[in-house]
């Protein structure tokens, strides 16, 4: 239990808009293990975070007449997609827009921040993961999600060696880096095994599926909780796989019926006893967009199972009575 790992999901997202500077800074502050940023591609081959290619709804960009006819339909991996595209911009570009907040109505706070941040590189995250870990002593990692990887492959932006070539660059491409590399798409896991000995990470959402299989090219799965029962995350470490669970969020809107606290979707019910129902299930690690929460109930739990298993202290009392604990 004391390698669980707490993931903070496109930074401190609950507090910052997603995909900031300032969002990955603030789960440093709060112990985050490791930062998530999702990367897409630039025109100019640049990787940059963000959640998705489609940059509508988490920049200003709709607010810039000089890229309105930039606005385009795209079928990308099964889903229709109507926006503006990172591929359609070059980094200088992308770098005149700034930030929003993906979830306004459910984060109203998180509105305050609209407009202050613009998008980052991956260089830039890499650049502040180092800072970070020289001016704490800490080894905070990366935990970076390729996006649409057969998409950009397609139009000749491919995203694995860029991603490598960054993580080279700023010394953790090395077996043990602390470093996850994650996808949904397994082609993209398989081809990327044969690139590197980092830790991968096969995304599920609907199903699990054989844990056996995905042990040949991954190293972990990354499961939605609705997958995370009792019998997957043992399946998977009879495997030789571990579990990280995604996505942990204090707004009732996201939280089970039991973890919920009063009816209005954008209040904060019982994440904390979310959490620790999932750390009774053995799961190795979870993804947060509040890693303040998270950090306090990991550490807390693992307190309790230390505390419990923790050998009795025999003590000497008068008449050389030997009593436990």
């Amino acid at each position: 239990m004391s390698k669980v790992i707490v993931i903070a999901h496109r930074g401190a997202s609950g507090e910052r808009p997603e995909h900031t500077l300032a969002s990955y800074q603030l789960a440093i502050d709060q112990g985050a293990d490791y930062i998530e940023p999702d990367l897409v591609m630039t025109k100019d081959g640049v990787l940059i975070a963000r959640h998705e290619n489609e940059i509508g709804g988490t920049t200003d960009v709709a607010q810039h007449p000089e890229f309105a006819s930039r606005r385009r339909v795209q079928f990308i991996d099964g889903e229709t997609m109507d926006g503006w595209f990172t591929e359609d911009f070059t980094l200088s570009e992308l770098k005149t827009l700034r930030a929003r907040e993906r979830l306004p109505e459910l984060r109203p706070a998180n509105r305050q921040f609209d407009g202050r941040f613009t998008v980052p590189t991956f260089d830039e995250i890499m650049q502040l993961i180092l800072s970070a870990n020289r001016s704490t002593g800490r080894r905070i990692g990366v935990y970076p999600e390729t996006k649409h990887p057969a998409h950009f492959a397609a139009i000749g932006l491919p995203l694995e060696l860029a991603l490598l070539d960054a993580l080279r660059r700023y010394d953790h491409a090395r077996e043990g880096s602390p470093v996850f590399i994650q996808s949904f798409d397994p082609n993209n896991l398989k081809q990327l095994r044969k690139m590197t000995r980092l830790p991968l990470v096969q995304l599920l959402e609907h199903e699990v599926g054989d844990s056996k299989e995905t042990a040949t090219y991954a190293d972990a799965i990354g499961i939605a909780k609705a997958l995370a029962t009792p019998e997957a995350v043992r399946a998977a470490h009879a495997a030789g796989i571990s579990v990280h669970v995604w996505t942990f969020r204090a707004e009732n809107e996201f939280l089970p019926a039991q973890f919920k606290r009063g009816s209005a979707p954008a209040d904060h019910g019982d994440l904390a006893g979310e959490i620790r129902a999932f750390l009774e299930r053995g799961i190795d690690g979870f993804f947060a967009d509040f890693p303040s929460i998270g950090v306090k109930t990991r550490d807390a739990y693992i307190s309790g199972v230390q505390e419990l298993h923790q050998p009795a202290t025999a003590t000497v009392l008068p008449g050389n009575t030997v009593q436990g604990r």
